[in-house]
C-alpha cells in the first residue's frame, strides 16, 4: 500500500500560504530599507564628528533638497542633529513594522507547517 504523496490544499490554505509569501517579501522590502537609513545615520553622525573638529567661524554648505546652502556652523550642527533624530524615529518605525512582520508570519508558519509538514518550507534562503 503505498502512501498518498499528493498534498490537498483548500482554498483558505492557498490564501495563508499567499499571505505568507507577500509578507516575507515585504519583509524583505522592510530589511534593505532598515540597511539604507542606519548608512544614512552613520553619514550623519559620520558628517557630526567631521564638524566637531572644525573652527567655528567657518560656513558650512549644507544640502536642502536639491541645492546646498552656506551656513554658519553651529546652525549645520543642529540641522545634523535633528536630521539624526529623523532618521532614527524612521529606523524605530521600521524595526517595529519588523517586530510585527514576524509575529504575523510565526503565526502563519506555525499554522501552515502543522497542517502540511516537510510538504511545504518557508524558510529564507541564505545567500
Amino acid at each position: 500500500m503505498s502512501q498518498d504523496s499528493d498534498v490537498h490544499i483548500s482554498y483558505e490554505d492557498q490564501q495563508k500560504i499567499n499571505k505568507f509569501a507577500r509578507q516575507n517579501a515585504k519583509m524583505e522590502d522592510y530589511k534593505q530599507e532598515l540597511k539604507i537609513k542606519e548608512n544614512e545615520l552613520k553619514s550623519l553622525e559620520d558628517a557630526c564628528d567631521e564638524l566637531a573638529l572644525a573652527d567655528d567661524d567657518v560656513t558650512v554648505p549644507y544640502r536642502y533638497g536639491e541645492v546646498f546652502v552656506y551656513q554658519d556652523l553651529e546652525k549645520t550642527q543642529n540641522c545634523l542633529e535633528d536630521a539624526k533624530k529623523r532618521k532614527k524615529a524612521e529606523i524605530k518605525s521600521l524595526e517595529c513594522k519588523c517586530t510585527d512582520l514576524k509575529a504575523m508570519m510565526s503565526d502563519l508558519k506555525t499554522q501552515l507547517y502543522a497542517k502540511f509538514g516537510s510538504h511545504i518550507n518557508l524558510e529564507a534562503e541564505e545567500d
